[in-house]
């Protein structure tokens, strides 16, 4: 994620890569980002501390106790502005841990930002200004689009925004199943779900006033090839599956948010 991030605000011209200094245990990826985009490689993460204005901590939930053990003091002695897109891990985690004074903007950002297609949460804690807030909206709207939400919704964000990308694949891979049990290939197949997907999610954002049904109507003919598709799905409980899902992600979210206190 921290990868397609840097490569998405380097290409757009944001930031240059001279002005990003970054580290990662696995080394040779790092030296491979590095020599892709100008960045300077660093060899820990006190260095990267020490040397930025803007930290942005981009690790696993699980490892952030971890990490926070380690750069806490040398953060809270020089204030830079913090970053977290690790989820589950609220801003009260990180006022616990850095103390009320350090200004903390936490992101939700989605795996779809390595194509610059993301979409983004963004939201600061009570040290961090407007102005820092939308530093950091601008940063990640850089590789797709980016909102400032109330950090309450964050949960629901997850599910919708975060988790779904992988919902959708699945969807994706359903449809070209399909297909290819009709006798497509699967490359066809895929090429053909894959545009249709992202078309209809183009045509819904278009126009922002208007119900996802107003276009299932407009598709759907009156006995026709949608309707018995959109039928079959109703049966087999589409909508509740999804709306489960949602639901089991919010509550996932939860238990990560639990075990990181």
């Amino acid at each position: 994620m921290a990868g397609s991030i840097i490569k998405g605000i380097v290409d757009s011209g944001l930031v240059s890569g001279q002005q990003i200094v970054a580290h990662d245990p696995h080394a040779d990826k790092l030296a491979e980002l590095a020599k892709a985009t100008g960045i300077t490689a660093e060899i820990g993460n006190e260095e990267v501390v020490a040397a930025a204005d803007m930290v942005v901590l981009a690790v696993k939930p699980q490892v952030f106790p971890q990490v926070m053990e380690q750069l806490a003091g040398r953060i809270v002695a020089k204030r830079p502005l913090v970053v977290s897109i690790a989820a589950g891990i609220t801003l009260a985690h990180l006022d616990g841990w850095l103390g009320p004074d350090v200004p903390v903007v936490r992101v939700m950002p989605n795996v779809n930002v390595a194509v610059g297609a993301g979409m983004s949460a963004v939201a600061g804690n009570s040290v961090a200004s407007d102005e820092q807030i939308e530093q950091v909206r601008e940063l990640f709207a850089a590789v797709g689009h980016a909102m400032v939400l109330e950090e309450r919704l964050f949960p629901a964000f997850t599910a919708v925004a975060g988790s779904s990308p992988a919902w959708v694949f699945l969807f994706i891979d359903a449809l070209a199943r399909g297909a290819l049990a009709a006798g497509m290939t699967k490359q066809q197949a895929t090429e053909a779900a894959c545009q249709a997907v992202l078309g209809s999610a183009k045509l819904l954002a278009a126009d922002s006033g208007r119900h996802a049904w107003q276009l299932i109507d407009q598709v759907s003919s009156p006995g026709g090839t949608t309707v018995a598709g959109l039928h079959t799905l109703e049966d087999r409980g589409f909508g509740a599956a999804v709306v489960a899902a949602v639901a089991a992600t919010i509550k996932r979210e939860a238990e990560l948010a639990q075990s990181a206190t």
